[in-house]
C-alpha cells in the first residue's frame, strides 16, 4: 500500500490494488499517522468483502444454481419460490445470464427488456435483486447494486354484471361437458359474491369449510390471522 500526497493537497492519499482492481482515494486525513489507519481499514474493508484466493468471476447462469437450491431449501412461502422460479425463467432469456456477477449494475439491469406488463419486468428485477443481496451475503461480490422497478399501473376492470353475462355466454359457446361450464359458472359466481381470491382461497375451498346452515365460507389460508369468514 503506497501512502502520498498530491501537489496543492493537504490530505494524505492512499494508493493500493486488490486481485487486480485498484483502489486511490483521499484518506481525508493531514497527519501521517491518522491517514495510515484510514488506509489501513479501508485496505482491510476491501480484503473482508473479497475472496482471498484468486479465482474467475461467477455468470449469473452459475450463480443461479446456487440461488435456485437456495430457494428450494430457505423458509419461504411456495409463493415466494414460485415467484422467483417464476423472476429467473424470465431472466435466464436475456444476456444477463452471461454476466459476471460482479459486473451486474443497476444501468446493466434498466437495459434488460421482458415481455409482458410491468409487473412481469418486476418480477424479474426483484428476482435479479434478490440473486445479488444474496451473492454479497455469500462474500461473491461486495455491494449488491440498487435496481429501480417499473411503475405498475392498477386494475381498471370489474366483474360486473355485463362482464359476468359475457363470460357466461362465451362458455356455453364454448364445447365444454355441461359438469365442466356448471363448475366454471359456480366459480364466477362465488367470485362476485364472495371476493376471494382464485388460488390462495376460492380454489382451495373444501366441503368442511362451508357452514350451509349459516349461509357462510370458511377461509383458514387468509391473510387475516386466524381466517377469515365470507357470507
Amino acid at each position: 500500500m503506497k501512502l502520498f500526497k498530491k501537489l496543492k493537497s493537504k490530505f494524505y492519499w492512499y494508493d493500493f490494488t486488490v486481485r487486480g482492481r485498484r483502489y486511490r482515494a483521499s484518506t481525508q486525513e493531514t497527519k501521517s499517522v491518522r491517514a495510515l489507519k484510514t488506509a489501513s481499514l479501508m485496505l482491510a474493508s476491501v480484503i473482508e468483502n473479497t475472496d482471498p484466493l484468486p479465482s474467475k468471476p461467477t455468470a449469473l447462469g452459475e450463480f443461479a444454481e446456487r440461488f435456485l437450491a437456495w430457494v428450494d431449501t430457505a423458509r419461504l412461502e411456495e409463493t415466494t419460490r414460485k415467484f422467483y422460479r417464476n423472476g429467473w425463467r424470465l431472466l435466464k432469456a436475456t444476456p444477463v445470464v452471461e454476466v459476471r456477477v460482479n459486473q451486474i449494475t443497476g444501468d446493466c439491469a434498466e437495459q434488460l427488456e421482458f415481455p409482458g406488463s410491468a409487473a412481469n419486468a418486476n418480477c424479474a428485477w426483484r428476482t435479479l435483486r434478490r440473486m445479488l443481496h444474496k451473492a454479497e451475503e455469500w462474500n461473491v461480490i461486495g455491494h449488491a447494486p440498487k435496481i429501480k422497478m417499473m411503475m405498475e399501473r392498477g386494475r381498471h376492470l370489474r366483474l360486473d354484471d355485463e362482464a359476468e353475462r359475457k363470460l357466461l355466454e362465451g362458455a356455453q359457446a364454448c364445447t365444454w361437458r355441461r359438469r365442466t361450464f356448471e363448475l366454471f359458472r359456480d366459480t364466477v359466481v362465488l367470485m362476485r359474491d364472495t371476493g376471494m381470491k382464485n388460488q390462495r382461497e376460492l380454489y382451495r375451498m373444501r366441503i368442511e369449510n362451508l357452514d350451509w346452515r349459516n349461509h357462510v365460507i370458511f377461509v383458514p389460508d387468509s391473510k387475516t390471522r386466524g381466517g377469515a369468514w365470507f357470507q
